[in-house]
């Protein structure tokens, strides 16, 4: 991906934006988006997701009429609308390719905000025309940023670490859930995990867990008690977000890590670690193609 700036800064810049200046995306501004956007349309496993950016334009200020999401965003200029396909990773695959315009926009300078289950979805799903064989498990609005001042300190907060995320221990090890890993023992890949600390999540839970295990970092994913089994979610069809966490994950660590040289490829398959209790899940691998020194 071609960048305007260091993807640490823009992972950094962005937050989730809820309320926009009520006037359409410039132009030139817009069509970069959307060039992106056609291009992005596919994560590591190959899922069938495609992604459409349906946005006002001067001349088109009805282009949005009827997408609601129920008053949690005010002014939005547009919604970037993901429909998948059934697949094993269709869900981490979506987060993943969706992070990655989230990036894209910010770096244009726009807000954004992950929409999960605030937002009419039959209505979204009839934009972009989604077949009985898709669902949308989210949406992102995009817009002209309201408040500048807000994004530089909403910046700032983050490369100082003064946001609300869990600690280092908290998140990731080394070879066993009970043996927390030092930046400096992560090495080069101290910058991708901290990237992906910095991520945005369903209700701020955090759900990513990280091992590493020699060549390999295995991504879990820390359920909340309950949370599979949740009647409200089975009743609205809504997705499992946590999945989609995971897929953010994924695109932090994998935009960052190729940015600082280090090249691996994603893989599944259970490993042999012992997880600490039932609602740890493993969901997949990054297979480094370093050799480990020392």
């Amino acid at each position: 991906m071609a960048f305007s700036k260091p993807v640490t800064e823009i992972i950094a810049e962005r937050f989730s934006c809820r309320t926009y200046l009520n006037e359409p995306i410039a132009e030139q501004t817009r069509q970069q988006l959307a060039d992106f956007v056609a291009v992005n349309q596919i994560g590591p496993f190959g899922s069938p997701t495609r992604f459409e950016l349906v946005a006002a334009t001067g001349a088109d200020q009805a282009a949005l009429r009827g997408l609601g999401t129920y008053g949690f965003i005010r002014n939005p200029a547009g919604f970037v609308i993901g429909a998948m396909g059934e697949s094993d990773q269709n869900l981490e695959d979506f987060g993943y390719a969706m992070e990655r315009v989230v990036l894209c926009a910010t770096d244009l300078g726009l807000g954004t905000c992950w929409l999960g289950g605030s937002f009419t979805r039959s209505r979204f799903s009839r934009r972009i025309s989604a077949t009985s064989s898709e669902s949308v498990p989210a949406v992102t609005s995009v817009g002209c940023v309201l408040d500048h001042q807000r994004a530089r300190d909403g910046g700032m907060r983050r490369r100082i670490g003064a946001i609300r995320r869990y600690p280092w221990e908290h998140m990731f090890f080394e070879g066993a859930f009970d043996s927390p890993i030092s930046q400096q023992a992560a090495g080069a890949y101290a910058v991708p995990l901290e990237m992906v600390r910095l991520g945005p999540s369903a209700s701020n839970k955090q759900p990513w867990r990280i091992v590493r295990d020699g060549n390999s970092w295995h991504f879990y994913v820390q359920r909340m008690p309950g949370y599979r089994d949740r009647w409200v979610m089975k009743l609205l069809r809504i997705a499992d977000m946590q999945r989609i966490d995971v897929g953010i994950a994924m695109s932090h660590f994998e935009l960052t890590a190729n940015e600082l040289g280090l090249m691996g490829r994603w893989e599944v398959g259970q490993p042999r670690i012992e997880k600490p209790d039932e609602w740890t899940e493993y969901a997949v691998s990054w297979v480094s193609s370093e050799e480990r020194s020392g």
